[in-house]
């Protein structure tokens, strides 16, 4: 069974993680990030191995494939979305004070601060190599495009952390304020792997633009999927703590549509809940059940369906292959179609 004709069902995750590019990946992963005596790459590989599910590098490769590309002169950059992806991993992590991360200590509870946020600049950093590496298989422009999507999603990325620390607090802020977040700090890396992997693909400007579209609506289905994993999931196979959201104030899309249409007794355990800091296992419990009392947790379920099949429908006018099928499978999975737990 190909990783395209899996897609509708659980087995889709599994077949794209042993997919070829997934393996290139993971093996290249390794061979950059051996163990080392020095200290910060010490903290560098353990920051990036073991590897998660590596979404974002993957899409790189299947978007460079789905324009006519060969992915092999792609995976320097692929492998940068993933040194980006993690060093926004890092930093939240510090923000949050969250001290698991895929199961394990966060870097900066294994490290400390310091070292953590030295580790998330030098991946930043090694992201914008990694286009440049690319300049040997692709002609300049298209290293230059890539590299400036690359500048922008990084802006959009500390924008939408800006408007979500806005945001803290407040259930009542509404859906529009928080799907302009996620657009920006989600979506926009999603957009940006897209691009660029069509972009050094060969693709003209007006393709990649389609792809990253595609990228910024899986984005934002990806975010909505994540607010409803810790309502739905055990901490033991998200890898991260199921209360982060609720001790950091931030009130997610379930949470806002619950407090838009409960009642106000509803809503005050809402506010209360979002604004008292501990994030308490029996707050998640209430919030849980209130969420289910209010069909929040199916009405967020569905706004992150109608973000897939948006996704799906940027990817109606390439020209048909496994890739493009894969691209579309993606979209199904993190929607939620295709039941898997998450782990970013």
């Amino acid at each position: 069974m190909t990783i395209a004709a899996s897609a509708h069902n659980p087995a889709f995750l599994h077949h794209l993680a042993n997919s070829r590019s997934a393996r290139l990946l993971h093996a290249e992963l390794g061979r950059r990030w051996p163990e080392s005596p020095d200290q910060l790459l010490s903290i560098l590989r353990y920051a990036l191995l073991p590897a998660g599910k590596l979404v974002r590098p993957i899409m790189t490769l299947y978007a460079a494939e789905a324009v006519g590309g060969d992915p092999r002169h792609v995976l320097p950059a692929a492998l940068g979305m993933e040194y980006l992806h993690v060093a926004t991993l890092v930093h939240d992590d510090i923000i949050d004070g969250d001290d698991l991360r895929r199961g394990r200590a966060a870097v900066p509870a294994a490290f400390g601060i310091p070292h953590a946020i030295v580790a998330g600049d030098h991946l930043i950093f090694s992201a914008f190599r990694s286009i440049v590496e690319c300049g040997g298989a692709v002609p300049a422009a298209q290293v230059v495009a890539a590299a400036a999507e690359l500048a922008r999603a990084g802006e959009d990325l500390c924008r939408g952390q800006a408007l979500e620390s806005r945001l803290v607090g407040d259930p009542g802020s509404g859906v529009a304020p928080y799907l302009d977040m996620i657009r920006l700090k989600t979506g926009a890396l999603f957009r940006a792997v897209c691009y660029i992997g069509a972009v050094l693909g060969g693709a003209d400007d007006g393709l990649a633009r389609r792809l990253a579209r595609y990228g910024e609506h899986v984005g934002m289905a990806f975010q909505i999927r994540d607010d409803l994993l810790a309502y739905a999931v055990p901490v033991e196979l998200t890898g991260k703590p199921a209360t982060s959201d609720l001790t950091n104030g931030r009130p997610t899309l379930p949470v806002l549509l619950a407090h838009a249409s409960g009642t106000p007794a509803q809503r005050q355990l809402l506010v209360d809940a979002l604004n008292h800091g501990s994030g308490r296992d029996g707050d998640l419990a209430r919030v849980r059940d209130l969420l289910v009392e209010t069909s929040a947790l199916d009405e967020a379920h569905a706004r992150a369906i109608e973000q897939a099949a948006l996704a799906r429908a940027e990817l109606s006018t390439l020209v048909p292959s496994e890739s493009v099928e894969v691209l579309a499978g993606i979209a199904r999975w993190v929607s939620g179609e295709v039941p898997e737990a998450e782990v970013s």
